[in-house]
Order: structure tokens, then sequence, then C-alpha cells
């Protein structure tokens, strides 16, 4: 059954910028929107009613991720989530030392967190590079912790292309050198396992409008006994580490969308991989040997293909084909083309960075729209190649 937000619109390539939110996420949320509007802060009935709730969804979001609801802390969105671990982790453990690690090719939630410590409170920062599929070296990793070494950010999987970072080998150095360490898996919650005890890390961020829950709710997984200077200063709620009070229906949502994906990922993993697979052979069958697949062949996520085409901008192309909605890794600013810095970050040239598309699927994405999708993308680029041959 088509969701009611892509009826009419062009085939919706850009799952991984946001997510539909889901019918039965948004029946779970709405009594919490009109009819159960206490304060979980209260002690009278109309309070236990939502504070009950509130425990519901974040045993929905432990067992997805495999760890105890005391763990979960609820935040806004992913972003709030970076911050609160990166920011709240650092600050709270700065006697140890002053020493950051991130990659090149974290997303700007946490690229801009350490910038902002290291230029506030005197952090030293280290960015790791990156290969030619956009993963880190562990043993450039384990050779960049030293003595001051207090967190280490490294995303699970890229936004962009897909790569999946190894985690739990990164975890285990972190380890046995003491050291904590961060994960945004924003990207990869419901689309691949995530299981907190196999990785081994100690914080991790997910995202409900990734998730099919709506903007505005995120959570932060964070290993019992560690502690975090809060972003927020208040009444005590989220176990005082994240005051106001709390957004219930929205809390509601999380914890259902999250059920949905512990039930649904086995099958929704083979099914968007299989798309995923049949979207990439059908342009290089009307593309042939003019595309090329940026990000790791296998260890990626199983709705992202990025792919650059020859001879055309990847703006140009999706600026031609009105009957899909996705996006390129460019930036504009003022006119100004910029290609993807994650690409560039992964060596590839100018003219391939700016040639790249990111065509993300998700759940009502169809194998009909695939074929379509790849057939009007080809088109575009065959008639922006003529142009340019006249």
């Amino acid at each position: 059954m088509a969701h009611p937000g892509l009826k009419d619109g062009p085939i919706y390539l850009d799952y991984n910028a946001t997510t539909p939110v889901d019918p039965g996420v948004v029946d779970a949320m709405l009594p919490y929107l009109s009819t159960y509007f206490g304060n979980p802060s209260s002690a009278h009935a109309y309070a236990q009613v939502t504070r009950m709730a509130m425990a519901t969804a974040r045993e929905q979001v432990a067992l997805l991720l495999g760890c105890i609801p005391e763990e979960i802390v609820f935040t806004s969105c992913g972003s709030e989530s970076n911050a609160l671990a990166i920011r709240g982790a650092a600050l709270a453990n700065r006697f140890h030392g002053n020493h950051i690690i991130t990659q090149v090719t974290e997303h700007p939630a946490v690229i801009n967190v350490c910038k902002s410590l290291a230029r506030l409170h005197g952090f030293r920062i280290t960015y790791l590079p990156v290969d030619k599929y956009g993963r880190i070296d562990p043993a450039e990793l384990e050779a960049a912790i030293d003595e001051q070494t207090t967190l280490i950010s490294i995303m699970y999987a890229n936004n962009e292309t897909g790569t999946i970072q190894p985690i739990a080998e990164l975890a285990d150095i972190a380890r046995r050198h003491r050291v904590l360490l961060h994960t945004d898996a924003s990207q990869a919650v419901g689309k691949v396992p995530v299981d907190i005890e196999s990785l081994g890390v100690d914080f991790l961020t997910l995202t409900g409008h990734k998730l099919y829950a709506p903007k505005g709710i995120g959570a932060l997984y964070v290993r019992r006994g560690l502690q975090l200077e809060p972003l927020l200063y208040g009444g005590g709620q989220e176990s005082g580490v994240r005051a106001g009070t709390e957004n219930v229906a929205f809390m509601v949502a999380l914890g259902a969308a999250a059920s949905q994906a512990r039930e649904k990922l086995p099958s929704s993993k083979a099914r968007l991989q299989q798309l995923r697979d049949r979207l990439q052979q059908k342009l290089e069958q009307r593309l042939p040997h003019a595309t090329h697949l940026n990000g790791h062949p296998s260890d990626r996520l199983p709705n992202t293909l990025n792919i650059s085409i020859d001879g055309v901008l990847g703006e140009e192309v999706l600026e031609a084909t009105p009957g899909i909605a996705s996006s390129t890794g460019s930036a504009c600013h003022e006119g100004n083309t910029e290609p993807s810095a994650v690409l560039t970050a992964m060596g590839l040239s100018r003219e391939r960075a700016l040639g790249a598309l990111r065509l993300t699927l998700g759940r009502w994405t169809t194998e009909k729209e695939v074929d379509a999708a790849a057939e009007q993308v080809a088109q575009s680029v065959q008639v922006l190649w003529s142009k340019r041959d006249s």
C-alpha cells in the first residue's frame, strides 16, 4: 500500500535525507497530542498515563538496540544526540585529557561540535583520513591515540555513500586504551542490525526521521555508569542528562517506529538490497562504461546507491529529471557548485565528485519505481550528452 504522502509526487529516492512518517507511527502518537496531555513529572493520574507511555517507548528503543531502557536518553534530534555525547563526554572527562579523534567524512553535526570544543575549550582534534571506499584504517586509529585521548567519534554508516565502518573493531581498540567511543548510527539503525553489546560502543546516536518517525525526536544510548555534562540544565528529566518537559507524543512515535523496525528488519534489508542492486544494474546497462560506484561495494547500507556518471553534473541530471526526487552530495553557494567533501576525501576527482547522484531507497520503494527511475535518469543523461556534443 502506497504512503499517502507519496501518491501524486515524483518517485522518492531520498530516504537518507528523511523518511515519510509511517501511518502506524502516526496512529500511535496521535492520542498523546489529542487526549493524553499530562506532564509526566506530575504525581496525579493524568501524569501516570504519559509516564507509562514514555517507559514503553524507552523499552521499545532499547529492544531495537539490545540495551536496557535506562541507557536510552530521548533528545530532539540526531544533532542534539551527537552534541550531548561528544561535548558531554569531553567536558565530563576533561581531567583525563583533552584529545578527541574523529574522521574527515563525519557529518557536520559531529565535525562542528569538535570544532567548537577546540575553539572554546582548547581540545585537540585529530581527523583521520579515509581510503578510496570511505573507510578508516583501524591501525591509524590506534596510532592516533595518546595519553590525552578521551573520546573517539566515528559514524556507523556514511549518509552519502552508505559505507559502513568496522565499529566493533574500533570499539575494541578504544576499550583496550580506555578511551570512550561514540558512533552516530542515524543512517544505520533500522536498515542493518545494530546491537550494542556486539558493537561495544559507549554512546550511540539514532534519529527519528531516518526511521519513519517524525522530525524533532532522537535518542542517545549512554552506557550505564558513564557521566555526561548536560547541554540543557533544568528540572532533571532524562536522568538529569537532558532537561525540559518531555515531548511524550514524539517519544511514543519513536518507540513505535523502533518496534516496527525490529519486526521488519530482516525482510526489509534483503528487499532494499535487491532493489538497490537492480537500480545500479539498470543504470549500468543504459549508460555503459559511464557509471561508477562511490563507496564500498559490499560493506554499505542496503538502501544506498551513490553513483557518478561521466560527462554530467549530478545537479543538472536531477534538474533535468523532475520525475524523481533525490539529491547529490554537492553544495551550491551563490551559484558556485562545490563537490562533496566526503567524495573528495575518498580521493575522487572534482569532476567525478560533481557527477555524483545519491539514490536512496526505503519502505515504499517498488521495483516498478526503480525501473522507471533508472530509465528517466538515463534519458536525461543522454539528452545532456547530446547537447554538449552538438
